[in-house]
């Protein structure tokens, strides 16, 4: 039997309601948030969230809990992101300074993490204004044609680390080939507008060859990024 259309009209309200409750409060909505959005069916929510997560809008575990829609995380990935009155797990480098961009109320955060090559502590201001000053780099491992082949794999691998002499390090500890390096200013414009709309009704994900134009915009380059 077919999904019917009725059922399929409370997706975007359910994907609005995961989004926003992750804004608002550093979490995904409760069981009865959800079947608030999906006409008060919490059935109706979760056959919403299943095809949410088969259009890559949010990430379930085999509980059906929510454990991420991008930029945010129900779950600790080596991120924490402080606004003035809301604290997130940032799902990793990437989304942890995109927070600023998408949530209104916080326009400057404290992204803390720590080196995943030497483990020391990193604590850095991100806001909407301008890229942060700083020495460190991030390293992502999956390259982008791969990224949702394991979300979670791929998201626990775009780190901040010191320098690339500690991104040297931890390839050589690890045996993992070494990914796509990119400094803080680079990371900053890359999380500056790709999640732009993803708290309003109506958000469409970029086509393939959107998404490429976006990667090349803000100064990305190479077969990685598929470019």
């Amino acid at each position: 039997m077919g999904v019917s259309t009725k059922d399929t009209g409370w997706d975007e309200d359910v994907r609005v309601a995961v989004y926003r409750s992750f804004a608002a409060h550093g979490r995904p909505p409760s069981a009865p948030e959800l079947a608030d959005a999906a006409g008060g069916s919490l059935a109706v929510a979760k056959q919403a969230l299943h095809r949410l997560a088969d259009a890559h809008h949010v990430v379930l575990d085999e509980c059906e809990h929510v454990v991420m829609a991008h930029p945010f995380a129900a779950m600790p990935l080596s991120f924490s992101v402080m606004g003035a009155n809301t604290l997130w797990w940032g799902g990793c480098a990437w989304d942890s300074f995109a927070i600023p961009h998408l949530v209104e109320a916080e326009p400057e955060v404290l992204v803390a993490t720590r080196c995943a090559g030497c483990g020391d502590p990193h604590a850095i201001v991100v806001g909407r204004e301008a890229p942060p000053s700083g020495e460190q780099v991030a390293h992502f491992l999956v390259p982008a044609g791969r990224m949702w082949d394991d979300v979670v794999h791929t998201c626990e691998h775009q780190r901040l680390f010191c320098g690339e002499s500690c991104v040297d390090d931890w390839v050589a500890k690890s045996g993992e080939e070494k990914g796509y390096v990119m400094d803080l200013t680079t990371l900053w414009k890359l999380a500056a507008h790709w999640y732009e709309g993803r708290l309003e009704h109506g958000y469409q994900r970029r086509e393939p060859s959107e998404a490429a134009d976006y990667f090349s915009g803000a100064g990305l380059h190479g077969s990685f990024w598929g470019l």
